[in-house]
């Protein structure tokens, strides 16, 4: 890739941005004009850079697709397909634009709790302080292209506010249906768990088209003391899209944090999830799988990074790899200088389905204390010859021996999913992509 075509590139989306309205706050319009004057200074990736030598994304340049400012009507039949049992509580953007017909609002659900549940541009008008406090302040944009583009592109979105000690015992869902081709979308999430309180949100991309798309995607989490938060992500976007996306949490004292990501579609995806352990006792459980076939590219970078002291995380992810297809995944733990008494654990296994399938896996541990429990390991192979032949041997056919092992390796990951509607789709597709005749 050329620096002319990356400069072009980048020039074409960033023109999006001077189509916005003027914000009557002024910290937003600045916030913005400073995303653009850094998305302005820094580059796409490449495959020269470190953090980018296993995914070339050289073809989403030449497809410089501008965002759409209209409200969607697509009509609630074609959305309902994608609602989730018992999440009444529901958050919709087509293309990436607020779809309030499509949305319930929390004040219905919830009373006079307190917990906010709305759009981005209602939130601004509702909650400047805590808006400002939060939005753009735990995904940083300074040394993140796409990052720096979806902050300039900055207008709408899913806030969610939880109070202190305040509890929704059914899950939030923030759903994103994409429909129409040669679109891109800019996604921003922002949830806040003050202290004590306790949350369940899906973050959810769906498509009711096969077409070619893009999707820039952040998502900011900021855990107050004691908070608990079950995030679970799910991507399922076209076989031709592009999916890129950052999630930043930041936690507190005492909090925990629980994430569960599945990576099913798109041509070429990309997971950047960042982890703050930034206060004493805080905890973080980190489970992914990615499961892909044909020519998908399918990367995850995560950084769990300690840094105050007796925090623990656990992290295992999965890949299952099939056809042409090329799984990533980059996992650092980071344990800085006053992090005494860490506990950390992270796991990547991954499955190769075929001879031409591909996959790079790189665990990492970076420790600068001296009192810690640190422990990381990656497997790659295929399924264990002595557990098909234990299942051939009760009776099973070499293929059904094989079908049910596959199916077993991912369902894992799904098994941890407390959503049940959610939990059987995930099962279903597993089961019907791994399945060989």
């Amino acid at each position: 890739m050329s620096v002319a075509a990356a400069n072009s590139y980048l020039e074409s989306l960033l023109q999006g941005g001077s189509k916005l309205p003027v914000s009557p706050l002024a910290w937003l319009n600045q916030l913005r004009a400073n995303a653009v004057e850094r998305a302005g200074a820094l580059r796409i990736p490449t495959t020269h850079d470190e953090e980018w030598r296993f995914t070339d994304i050289s073809s989403l340049t030449k497809l410089p697709f501008q965002a759409i400012q209209t409200a969607s009507d697509l009509p609630p039949s074609e959305a309902e397909p994608f609602y989730l049992e018992p999440a009444t509580i529901r958050l919709v953007f087509v293309d990436g634009v607020y779809a309030p017909h499509l949305s319930t609002q929390v004040p219905d659900i919830a009373g006079d709790s307190g917990i906010v549940v709305t759009h981005l541009s209602a939130g601004l008008s509702k909650h400047p302080s805590t808006l400002e406090q939060h939005l753009a302040r735990h995904a940083d944009f300074r040394d993140t292209v796409f990052t720096a583009i979806n902050t300039a592109m900055l207008h709408d979105g899913a806030l969610v506010i939880m109070p202190p000690n305040a509890t929704i015992d059914k899950p939030i869902h923030l759903l994103f249906i994409a429909t129409q081709e040669k679109v891109a979308s800019y996604p921003r999430c922002l949830l806040i768990a003050e202290s004590g309180s306790t949350a369940t949100v899906i973050e959810d991309y769906v498509t009711l088209q096969q077409g070619v798309y893009a999707t820039n995607a952040v998502t900011e989490i900021a855990l107050s003391d004691n908070a608990r938060v079950n995030h679970i992500r799910v991507q399922r976007d076209s076989g031709q899209a592009f999916h890129i996306a950052d999630c930043a949490v930041s936690l507190s004292q005492g909090s925990h944090y629980q994430s569960t990501s599945i990576a099913l579609g798109a041509r070429i995806s990309r997971y950047n999830l960042n982890i703050q352990l930034a206060g004493q006792d805080a905890e973080c459980v980190v489970d992914g799988l990615a499961l892909i076939a044909d020519r998908q590219l399918a990367d995850t970078h995560t950084c769990i990074d300690h840094i105050k002291p007796h925090c623990t995380s656990r992290q295992l992810h999965k890949c299952i790899v099939d056809g042409s297809a090329h799984a990533v995944f980059n996992g650092k733990i980071m344990v800085r200088p006053n992090a005494q008494g860490t506990d950390s654990a992270q796991s990547s296994r991954n499955l190769l389905l075929s001879g031409r399938a591909h996959i790079d896996t790189k665990p990492q541990l970076e420790i600068f204390a001296d009192d810690v429990k640190c422990a990381h390991g990656a497997t790659i192979g295929q399924l264990d010859s002595e557990e098909v032949f234990y299942l051939k041997s009760r009776g099973l056919s070499e293929m059904a021996a094989r079908n049910l092992l596959t199916y077993a390796f991912g369902a894992e990951i799904i098994e941890g999913i407390p959503i049940v509607s959610l939990r059987k789709q995930l099962e279903q597709t597993v089961l019907e992509r791994t399945q060989r005749n």
